[in-house]
């Protein structure tokens, strides 16, 4: 058996990694990379192996670095099923139509203000997305009646909660490899067991032979979500006094619904006034609206705060949900104070641009970043300090505050990556992934001093491994 890494090495995007089982070709996850355009646009058109030759996929959540290249995937020659979680197939549906609308609209957009030489084309369109729902088979998490999926005569799967959106699925992958039975554990992004609203991750309750983590926060203590209340009714508070406006880039799955939570919670609490709250992606509302059908996914913390009391958190007087690009638009003339969570979350794409290129320059108005942001996206200049961006090809100078809100994070910390290292029984092989390099050095320095003796690896970009 083998295992090939062709993405999210020594970075956090582009998550493609291949199992190669007797012939069978497995893939887990086929996401896009995201951050300087040029090369982005070419890695995420030209796939590093040959689609038709692809057997099946595994697709641990929605989220475009790890769903976002099932498009290309498809358009290439693969004829395989896609296997993913129920909530997973409605939420995909949503994000690949929007990245595919996104990427028309940037498109547009992008070629009027570059010579013909440097103009850009989407990748895919929206009939692409739809050759990827047809080959999608939901698979429902082990807990529901034990579910155990089965491939073929050698390869079975199961998916554990991962807790990091909703959907968000840890793989276990059981094969029998000549005669020799092997798990490898998957946990595409590992999320955090204070989380607000999904219930925490599952540990595997077999050995496992081979471990694939993520290690986005591999060198990092999260402060605690209550800790993030605090910071952000501050925040709020002198926002109020100044009349300012709020722009929070945001993950339309995963983030913007953790913030209404949030908010909602500390409005009926009264400790923020009722601001005006505009969530403005029409992607995030869409998935928004799925939140309610999916309550046995959540976790004892929102039973407590808001399902025994039969209050619909995600809608309230002040909560304005705007589809349209005529209301978005309209939201730049009107004057704070109020909070916009708009897509994306690494400023790469999305209303959230337009509103950055409105606001980024008055003194007044605060950008408040709430997640990771990856290397050369814009999200990370910002986080970085630039006092110049450019904005579709534009240079705007940056006066608004830039603050951090990484308690909010999805992802866990060194913390729980050790802790469901930890828990997993007689691990002989670990793989690091989804990080940066000084993530990925540090968390490798605690595991051996934590456990010593386990092999560890770093893959490096198409490097595979006999296992």
């Amino acid at each position: 058996m083998k295992i090939t890494f062709y993405g999210a090495t020594e970075n956090v995007t582009g998550s493609k990694h291949l199992l190669e089982i007797d012939g069978f070709k497995l893939l887990l996850d086929c996401g896009v990379f995201q951050g300087k355009r040029k090369e982005s646009n070419e890695k995420n058109r030209n796939l590093p192996f040959v689609a038709s030759e692809i057997d099946a996929v595994i697709l641990s959540h929605a989220h475009l670095d790890h769903s976002g290249a099932l498009p290309v995937l498809v358009k290439n020659g693969f004829s395989g099923k896609i296997y993913c979680t129920p909530a997973t197939k409605q939420i995909v549906r949503y994000i690949l139509e929007d990245s595919a609308e996104l990427q028309m609209q940037d498109a547009r957009y992008f070629n009027k203000h570059v010579s013909e030489l440097e103009r850009i084309q989407p990748l895919y369109n929206k009939d692409d997305v739809q050759s990827v729902l047809q080959k999608i088979v939901t698979v429902p998490y082990f807990r529901e009646n034990n579910y155990v999926q089965k491939i073929n005569e050698n390869i079975s799967f199961k998916f554990y909660e991962a807790g990091h959106i909703l959907g968000s699925a840890i793989t276990l992958v059981q094969v029998n490899d000549n005669g020799k039975n092997k798990n490898i554990v998957y946990t595409g992004d590992l999320g955090r067991s204070e989380s607000p609203i999904l219930k925490s991750p599952e540990y595997p309750t077999e050995d496992v032979d081979n471990l694939i983590i993520e290690s986005t926060y591999g060198n990092k203590i999260h402060n605690s979500v209550l800790q993030a209340e605090k910071e952000i009714v501050d925040i709020i508070n002198k926002a109020v006094s100044k009349k300012s406006k709020i722009i929070v880039p945001a993950f339309a799955l995963g983030r913007t619904q953790e913030l209404i939570y949030i908010l909602h919670k500390l409005i009926i609490q009264k400790r923020i006034p009722k601001i005006k709250i505009f969530v403005d992606s029409p992607m995030a509302i869409n998935i928004t609206e799925l939140f309610d059908n999916h309550e046995k996914d959540f976790d004892f913390e929102w039973w407590q705060d808001f399902g025994k009391k039969n209050i619909d958190v995600f809608t309230d007087q002040n909560i304005y949900f705007t589809k349209s690009s005529e209301k978005s638009q309209e939201i730049n003339n009107m004057s704070g104070p109020m909070i916009i969570i708009s897509a994306s979350g690494m400023c790469e794409g999305g209303r959230v641009l337009h509103h950055l290129k409105n606001n980024i320059s008055n003194s007044n108005n605060i950008i408040l970043l709430a997640g990771y942001q990856a290397e050369n996206t814009l999200g990370r200049k910002l986080k970085d300090g630039h006092k110049f961006v450019k904005i579709f090809g534009q240079d705007y100078r940056v006066q608004a505050s830039v603050l951090e809100l990484d308690e909010l994070s999805a992802h866990a910390d060194q913390t729980g990556l050790l802790d469901y290292i930890r828990n997993c029984k007689n691990l002989k092989n670990l793989f690091l992934v989804h990080g940066e390099n000084r993530q990925l050095q540090e968390l490798s320095q605690k595991v051996k001093e934590n456990f010593p003796g386990l092999s560890i690896d770093i893959p490096i970009n198409s490097q595979e491994f006999d296992v």
